[in-house]
């Protein structure tokens, strides 16, 4: 089983104030002429065996490197990993690769860099080929490839069999969309059979849907570790909060985390689920119509004011989302004090499971121009199935069936 330990991980690189200082630092007396800059700083994690962990960031918070520094491919300046357990990385796209070689020459040369021998690649290679999909390109020079065939080849290589340990990068992200599929599957099935999982993606609902735990990276700090849910709020909160705007954190009676976000010169004053005879209802038929309820108070002047919602599972993962602007009904010049309630109504052809509301008050379609108020958990209901024949999934999409014999 695989195990992965980090303690105090830092990586700093120095940095010369002139060309020449460097020599002069290596061949004259008076001490260090460099300044250190430091990239990561007193990481400190564990990801336990069968764990799968999420990594994620903005562009610059120090990912990469800190999986080079995890693989091995960097030394660190400070702390240490230790790793229990086969590891398979795909790290930087084809890293590796020799463009003027074959991509079958080229898979030998990866697959004994992961450990294998000679006649485990040759064993392998049929079915590296077949996951790869390339065809006749197998036979061709790396170089005349696009990013998604080195992507397949070097995927196909490094999953050829299952590890203890499987590090990811943003490296499927190149692919297209029916590889992607093929690839998450893949590791999927790793998952249950116990392989343990280092993921970095900006791709929300993966990390929702493969990992157990989302660690936030910010600035080459932990910023924040926990439930995925709550830590991608918390990063899309964070990247609102750049706007010069501000993250808050309530605990919900549920016990969950709730992120709220924005300049706070609107909030959600209420918010209900109605059923058709405007009761509220936290329990909803499949099926069933229903009014989603939310009344925005305007502390400040709002020139422009959108409100939008969206419906996610209990995973996170988007359902459904719309705003005010996408249905041409804005508000323009909403006072201080006003109070606004949108009913929004709809049939409930969501399967049985836990849902949650998410609300956005904005100017435009986006939360990244005037975020007033971005609130996450703003409301958490159940559907049931009572009345609907069972069904699996999570749309209810009754068909009518038209059959023929001949």
């Amino acid at each position: 089983m695989g195990r992965i330990v980090v303690q105090n991980l830092g990586k700093a690189y120095r940095q010369y104030p002139t060309r020449w200082s460097r020599l002069a630092e290596w061949m004259l007396p008076g001490g260090p002429r460099h300044t250190l800059k430091w990239v990561l700083r007193d990481i400190g994690f564990t990801v336990e065996p069968g764990e799968a962990v999420g990594l994620i960031g903005i562009n610059g918070a120090g990912k990469s490197t800190l999986l080079k520094l995890i693989t091995g491919t960097t030394l660190p300046t400070t702390g240490g990993v230790h790793m229990e357990g086969r590891v398979a990385a795909l790290l930087e796209l084809g890293m590796g690769f020799h463009p003027d070689f074959t991509g079958r020459q080229n898979v030998f040369m990866a697959g004994q860099l992961l450990g294998m021998t000679v006649e485990e690649i040759q064993h392998l290679m049929p079915q590296i080929e077949a996951f790869a999909e390339i065809g006749d390109y197998m036979d061709q020079p790396v170089r005349v490839y696009s990013s998604g065939m080195q992507m397949r080849v070097a995927f196909s290589v490094a999953t050829a069999r299952r590890p203890d340990i499987l590090i990811v990068d943003e490296a499927l992200s190149v692919g297209d969309a029916y590889f992607q599929h093929k690839s998450f599957d893949r590791i999927r099935s790793f998952r249950r059979h116990g392989t343990t999982l280092l993921l970095v993606s900006h791709d929300k609902q993966a990390i929702q849907s493969l990992c157990d735990r989302a660690i936030l990276l910010d600035g080459g700090r932990l910023a924040r570790q926990g439930p995925p849910e709550e830590i991608m709020d918390f990063y899309n909160a964070m990247i609102a909060e750049r706007e010069n705007e501000t993250v808050r954190l309530n605990a919900t009676p549920e016990g969950k985390v709730q992120t709220v976000s924005g300049t706070g010169e609107a909030t959600v004053a209420d918010i209900a689920l109605l059923d058709e005879t405007g009761q509220r209802v936290e329990v909803v038929d499949v099926g069933s119509e229903v009014t989603l309820a939310v009344t925005v108070a305007a502390r400040a002047h709002i020139p422009r004011m959108v409100l939008g919602y969206m419906i996610k599972d209990r995973l996170g993962q988007p359902m459904y989302g719309t705003n005010t602007h996408l249905k041409e009904l804005p508000l323009q010049d909403v006072a201080a004090g006003e109070e606004v309630t949108y009913r929004f109504r709809f049939p409930m052809n969501l399967g049985p499971g836990t849902y949650s509301v998410a609300t956005a008050i904005v100017s435009t379609e986006t939360h990244l121009v005037n975020n007033y108020e971005w609130r996450d958990l703003a409301l958490v209901f159940t559907v049931v199935n009572m009345r609907r024949p069972y069904f699996e999934g999570s749309a209810w999409l009754d068909p009518v069936i038209d059959i023929e014999r001949t």
